[in-house]
């Protein structure tokens, strides 16, 4: 397949000329404040529900709406990357994210935060997949490792302090602040980036397939938006806008890629599925990201609903094993490098395992230090598991597929998020209603809710637990990856 119309090129110039710690400066701060957003409106929600006027159905679009958004412009990343050059794609990304936070800011109503928001998922679903392909192309392979570390260090650390920085800045100003306050951020990152990010890929302008982008939109929004609307709690499977768009969009996504297959510049290159190493990487974010939703979405249901705790109290108690995940990700990465993936994910899925079963044993009676330790163990197997994983089979792909590994690894991340999310909180909310139907008659059903809470949560740490046994029995085939150009170049 040829290079010049499958993706972009390698830059004019020499990279071995190119500074590439600006660069890389430049992708950090957009990232951190793209992605930090994403975690900091939640615990907003109780309050604007009463100062936005709107039932708490209708303000979730907040979030429904941010997660289609980007789950809808990731797979189309491939092709735009390859259209226009890393300064316009960033300073792009980055130019809505800033509009979108200012339109939030100086909303009125909930008609234009939500626009304001939409605005933002749309730079934050550019923003990734412009980061990856950039370090992809930045740094050789025996480099990589420590570079993906450093972003890693990013994408879990930003929303990781989200709910705790939104509850501090709650407790003294109102939730425009939450926009006020990263609006400077986002205009500082815009300015540095025009002055210090460099082009390190030349586009190459393939032909647009219409039916493609139209096929992906409905395909990966539909199972997005459906999933979600399950998650929400909006009737179950047998709700019509729940099976409806989740059923159109699993006929859009099979035409979606028997269309791929068959056109000579696809959108979203699912060739890229031939590297074996990239196919397992693939799988193994798939469990990783239903297994880190499981623990960040059904935690806080743990704390607060059986434990009594603020949504404040929750964050901070959360928050130590998310910023160890931050911070071990540049040393998981520069491990990676020196060791290879398996000394990483073979322990990592194994520790996770073990953590899982304790979580399927945790009652009301045990205490926070416990939570909190077994909270900092899952985090630190999840930071020796998917910046590894990820990296090393991107490493496989040829560099003609960057664009497209990229893209499809981002896509299949938003849509298990989406699903992991409705996943583990309809397993938890069948868990709490099998337990109330098996109370004795007279029981008071108040009083065994904390109780309750806790079934709900084992029933989901059991699947959980499963998905982590799967990641043990996948991490045993892993091996460190090499590109065929790196075979190529070593056999002669």
């Amino acid at each position: 397949m040829n290079t010049a119309t499958t993706g972009a090129s390698a830059a004019p110039f020499d990279l071995g000329q190119v500074k590439r710690l600006p660069i890389l400066i430049s992708l950090i701060i957009g990232a951190f404040f793209s992605i930090l957003n994403e975690t900091l409106l939640q615990i907003a929600f109780p309050k604007l529900v009463t100062e936005l006027n709107v039932t708490a159905s209708t303000l979730q679009w907040l979030a429904t709406g941010y997660m289609l958004v980007v789950g809808v412009l990731v797979p189309a990343s491939a092709l735009l990357v390859q259209w226009f050059t890393t300064r316009q794609m960033f300073l792009g990304a980055m130019g809505l994210f800033t509009i979108g936070t200012l339109v939030c800011a100086l909303s009125p109503g909930f008609s234009i935060l939500l626009v304001g928001r939409l605005l933002q998922a749309a730079g934050t679903g550019l923003m990734l997949p412009v980061m990856m392909n950039t370090i992809l192309v930045l740094y050789p392979p025996e480099k990589r490792g420590a570079a993906m570390g450093t972003i890693g260090l990013v994408i879990m650390f930003a929303p990781a302090i989200g709910p705790t920085l939104s509850g501090l800045i709650l407790e003294v100003l109102e939730w425009r602040w939450l926009f006020y306050l990263v609006l400077p951020f986002a205009i500082f990152s815009v300015v540095f980036a025009f002055f210090f990010l460099k082009n390190v890929s030349t586009p190459t302008k393939p032909k647009v397939d219409v039916l493609s982008i139209i096929l992906s939109t409905i395909g990966f929004g539909g199972i997005v938006y459906g999933f979600s609307s399950l998650g929400e709690g909006s009737g179950g499977w047998t709700h019509p806008e729940v099976y409806g768009t989740v059923i159109a969009g699993g006929a859009a996504l099979i035409l979606f890629v028997i269309r791929q297959l068959r056109v000579k510049e696809p959108l979203m290159d699912l060739r890229a599925f031939r590297f074996p190493l990239f196919t397992l990487t693939a799988i193994l974010l798939i469990i990783m990201m239903m297994t880190l939703f499981s623990t960040m979405t059904l935690l806080p249901f743990l704390f607060q609903g059986a434990l009594a705790m603020t949504v404040f109290a929750s964050g901070l108690l959360m928050l130590p094993g998310s910023l160890l995940n931050g911070f071990l990700s540049p040393v998981m990465g520069k491990l990676f490098d020196k060791f290879g993936p398996r000394a990483l994910v073979i322990p990592g899925t194994i520790l996770l395992t073990v953590v899982m079963f304790f979580f399927t044993r945790i009652t009301v009676e045990t205490t926070k230090p416990t939570l909190m330790i077994l909270h900092i163990c899952i985090m630190i197997a999840i930071s020796m598991i998917m910046m590894p994983t990820q990296t090393n089979g991107l490493n496989q792909l040829p560099a003609r597929y960057y664009p497209h590994g990229t893209a499809i690894l981002n896509t299949l991340q938003q849509v298990a998020g989406a699903i992991g999310v409705s996943f583990f909180i309809s397993i938890m909310t069948n868990g709490q209603r099998k337990y109330f139907e098996g109370l004795e008659a007279g029981a008071d059903p108040a009083q065994a809710i904390p109780a309750s809470v806790v079934a709900g949560v084992h029933d989901a740490f059991l699947i959980g637990l499963g998905f982590a046994v799967v990641a043990i029995v996948l991490a045993f085939f892993v091996k460190r990856a090499k590109s065929p150009e790196a075979e190529q170049k070593q056999a002669n």
